[in-house]
């Protein structure tokens, strides 16, 4: 299990094991030195802790801890938590600080206890099979167990055309789950009862009209010095920190921050060059890099690339991947590793916190007449719906909005991806799913949401979605630790978060078209202007367009009819047509079909990314690529 995730941590191994737990531990060093090896343990090693993250307040934390007695025998972020174990059992998540997955064992009581941080940045998966228990942080570390049959959830699989990820506890493996954000797992030696995971916390929100705004001046410098902390305790380490760079303000602006933060040591960044028209954002990240007096590295990444990497990055998520852009981001992990750094910051978690994406303003523009149980909103997604193709009866579609808590900017988006499932899925398929909801698969305080205002709602979903399900999995830790690079998110600072949540609706989508309006306030006076106010541009790489021009022979094996067949999910025609108008060249493109919609160019990827997944860890021959297995 520990070999098959080598690439989470080449730079050591530990293990521990008993007549009742095992644990493996693969280490990326980069706070504590050579005495930072795991397992770690308290002063009599009767309890004893592997983890995956950081603990970004740790130096303090400790000084408390040996206050109170606690001997500390390595300079591991990690060792604080065998003491906290000691002083406040479960309660000790109340005072973690950081990003972090972890298994703590009590000789003593026969406890293990597992938990995953507030928003998912580490990911925890695990499977129970009999009277055997196992976790990892990657699902191929449960296979590689051999305990865990490799069977297709179909329900999982359904995820990522609907949600563009994996969001919930469901995986595309029968009987694996993952361990959802900010919830634990308590499980004593010799159980027999069903494994319960327990929330431990949620985000909240202000009742609407209790929101927190004091005036523009405060506001900006409270946000600002909350933001500056993030990115101070982010470049801590003891390895040199980069950062990845876009041309957007999110990326820009912790670029900067970092380069004030440390103005006689150049922060380097990273950045992407996609050469398609209206994809490229290097000329605003130049910009940024010299202002910041950063080191800037920049690799260049088209579809033959992204043809090249696929494969590599479908294997490294456990799952099909969708958004094209994560190969990007597999290819810059790989440049930051190649240049010997082991730790980035990023942008993410801005535009979640901040309303940064475009349909937070058409939800608001459409929703501008809603007043409690008037809906009129849906009269535009009703209609939007029929444009799209879709056939929800309309019961059903507000039985699915009841289960979110209401209109969300969210499910708007993730409704138009009900256009490539309903395209492309076969009868088989349909039947496998049955009559689950995907949305079911959430656990979301909708008593809560309905005293929250309605951007606040949106915003809540958005983390609890496409943050954990795309941005923070397969754009983030999967590509990035595929290459041993760890990426840290000061937007995803505890106190970032918990400031921005209660913060007045305005000073994150201001009218109609300001999003970010806070940022783009603290961030005048350190970014040029043709920064502050850019519109946001959803990081893109070429889909299917350009993907399938050129395919590779493994793309044109698995789409051929004969591996169609095998694997049951998709109808061969309705497959065929799509790959044959993507393959042709583009000018001739206009006489084979109308323009296909953006959904439905994304679902092809995923199906060829569903039929390269089958191929790698459920078997079938389907392309001439070597399978997964846990030795190689």
């Amino acid at each position: 299990m520990a070999d098959s995730q080598i690439h989470r941590g080449p730079d050591g191994e530990g293990y521990f094991v008993d007549d009742e737990v095992g644990l493996a531990h693969r280490r990326l060093s980069i706070v504590g030195g050579e005495s930072g090896q795991q397992p770690l343990y308290n002063e009599d090693k009767s309890i004893v802790v592997v983890a995956n993250g950081e603990f970004f307040d740790h130096v303090e934390q400790r000084d408390l801890l040996e206050a109170r007695g606690h001997q500390f025998r390595t300079r591991s972020d990690c060792e604080i938590l065998v003491h906290l174990w000691e002083e406040y059992g479960e309660a000790m998540l109340e005072r973690l600080k950081g990003q972090f997955a972890f298994a703590l064992w009590d000789r003593n009581k026969s406890v293990l206890f597992l938990a995953r941080d507030r928003v998912g940045i580490a990911p925890l998966h695990w499977a129970r099979v009999g009277n055997q228990f196992v976790f990892s942080s990657e699902v191929k570390g449960i296979l590689a167990s051999g305990i865990v049959p490799r069977e297709v959830d179909p329900r999982g699989l359904d995820h990522v055309f609907s949600f563009m990820g994996m969001p919930t506890a469901r995986t595309c493996f029968r009987g694996i789950s993952s361990l959802l954000p900010g919830h634990c797992i308590t499980l004593r030696a010799g159980q027999s009862e069903e494994v319960r995971p327990r929330q431990y916390w949620d985000l909240d929100f202000p009742d609407q009209g209790d929101e927190y705004d004091p005036g523009k001046s405060r506001v900006v410098e409270e946000f600002g010095a909350q933001l500056q902390q993030a990115v101070d305790e982010r470049l801590k380490a003891d390895v040199p920190v980069g950062s990845y760079l876009s041309g957007g303000i999110d990326s820009s602006a912790v670029v900067r921050l970092a380069g004030m933060s440390q103005p006689n040591e150049s922060v380097p960044s990273f950045t992407i060059e996609i050469p398609t028209p209206g994809l490229n954002e290097l000329e605003g990240a130049t910009e940024v890099a010299r202002l910041a007096n950063s080191n800037q590295h920049v690799i260049t990444c088209g579809a033959d690339m992204i043809g090249d990497i696929y494969p590599s990055l479908v294997q490294a998520c456990d799952a099909p991947v969708m958004d094209t852009a994560c190969a990007a981001l597999c290819s810059l992990a790989g440049m930051v590793h190649d240049k010997g750094y082991k730790a980035v910051l990023t942008g993410e978690g801005a535009d979640e916190a901040l309303a940064g994406y475009p349909w937070f303003k058409i939800n608001r523009l459409i929703s501008a007449f809603d007043q409690g149980e008037r809906r009129p909103s849906n009269l535009f997604r009703r209609l939007a719906g029929k444009v799209n193709g879709r056939s929800i009866p309309w019961e059903e579609a507000r039985k699915y909005q009841d289960r979110i808590g209401g209109p969300n900017a969210m499910a708007d988006v993730y409704s138009l991806m009900q256009k490539g499932r309903r395209t492309l899925y076969s009868d088989e398929m349909w039947s496998a799913i049955g009559d689950h909801c995907p949305f079911d698969d959430f656990v979301l305080n909708t008593d809560k949401m309905k005293r929250w205002h309605p951007l606040n709602q949106s915003l809540y979903f958005g983390y609890k979605s496409i943050l954990p399900g795309l941005l923070l999995n397969q754009k983030g830790d999967r590509p990035a630790m595929s290459h041993s690079v760890e990426t840290r998110y000061p937007f995803l600072d505890e106190d970032v978060i918990d400031f921005c949540a209660k913060l007045h609706p305005k000073w994150k989508l201001r009218g109609l078209t300001r999003d970010k309006h806070v940022l783009r306030e603290m961030s005048a006076g350190i970014l040029p202007a043709d920064i502050t106010r850019r519109r946001k541009h959803m990081f893109r790489a070429p889909f299917a367009s350009t993907f399938f021009e050129n395919p590779p022979d493994y793309v044109k094996q698995l789409l051929s009819d004969e591996s169609l067949k095998k694997t049951g999910y998709f109808p061969i025609p309705a497959i065929r047509n799509l790959y044959e108008h993507f393959a042709g060249a583009p000018e001739n493109r206009s006489h084979k079909k109308p323009v296909i919609k953006q959904s439905v160019e994304m679902a092809l990827t995923t199906a060829m990314g569903t039929q390269l997944w089958h191929h790698l860890y459920i078997g079938g021959d389907l392309c001439e690529l070597p399978g997964w297995s846990p030795t190689q």
